[in-house]
């Protein structure tokens, strides 16, 4: 059973939110990702998104770009990102799901075929591709589901509903739900009609719903655990690497200290 597969209905059992923090590989460095990430699900993750560096993201706000050009400045190759993520998920005792927030430019110049192995034999159990339309995401996910890699495709509060239906029969793994209307970043509070789009995509499917983009504070996680399976937080953590090669260790210590917070926020 794929490990996304086996968190959520564990998880589905016993009553439990999955926390899904996200970090940039290779922000600062490589070597800092590979020492963060252990400790990340020492702090409470039960799932971590990694974001594969991209010159042009499409989704991503100016707090994710950013450290996406910090890291793209050492010349990060996406081979180099597989063999950390392998040697981090080949460690005794790993069992924390990893999943790659990619542009499918990246997936298409390296060959879908060919990402997906290699992402599998890294350790990824699956991958969310913001920029795969629905139209166009057949024979990736075809692709995916031979090799029981899960294909997370995204739903916004703008998102038509029979385009919704087409998104969630390609979709594996879970359902992205993206809480507001715009790019990542924080926002000081979560849209009032989220918890209504929420319970329409549950009529839709079964997968667990995941809910990112603007949150970042514990009352907000706090909030989502009554509506869905999982929270994802991405830009409150990723504006922690700012200072990352000036003071690695204080800006790891801060990460993880905030993912305790909001895990516990979650858990508790």
């Amino acid at each position: 059973m794929n490990p996304i597969d086996r968190l959520f209905r564990q998880s589905r059992k016993d009553g439990r939110k999955a926390f899904i923090p996200f970090l940039t590989a290779g922000d600062p460095d490589l070597g800092f990702t590979e020492k963060l990430l252990p400790r990340l699900a020492e702090a409470g993750a039960d799932l971590i998104e990694i974001g594969f560096p991209f010159s042009d993201p499409i989704a991503d706000g100016p707090v994710i770009q950013a450290s996406y050009t910090r890291a793209l400045e050492r010349d990060l190759k996406l081979k180099e990102i597989f063999a950390a993520i392998d040697r981090v998920t080949k460690t005794p005792g790993w069992t924390v799901p990893i999943v790659g927030m990619v542009s499918y430019s990246l997936v298409h110049r390296h060959g879908p075929a060919l990402f997906l192995d290699h992402a599998k034999e890294a350790g990824f159990s699956g991958a969310i591709v913001p920029d795969l339309t629905a139209e166009e995401a057949d024979d990736f996910a075809k692709l995916a589901s031979d090799r029981d890699f899960k294909l997370i495709l995204l739903v916004t509060p703008t998102t038509p509903p029979a385009r919704v239906e087409r998104i969630v029969k390609l979709c594996t793994g879970f359902l992205y739900c993206v809480s507001v209307v715009g790019i990542t970043g924080e926002r000081d509070r979560l849209p009032e009609a989220l918890r209504e789009q929420l319970r329409k995509f549950r009529t839709m499917t079964d997968l667990p719903l995941c809910v990112g983009f603007g949150v970042g504070k514990p009352d907000q996680v706090k909030e989502l655990r009554q509506y869905a399976d999982g929270v994802i937080v991405g830009s409150a953590l990723v504006r922690k690497l700012e200072n990352a090669r000036q003071s690695p260790k204080d800006a790891a210590d801060d990460i993880i200290n905030f993912v305790r917070e909001l895990a516990g926020a979650l858990h508790d």
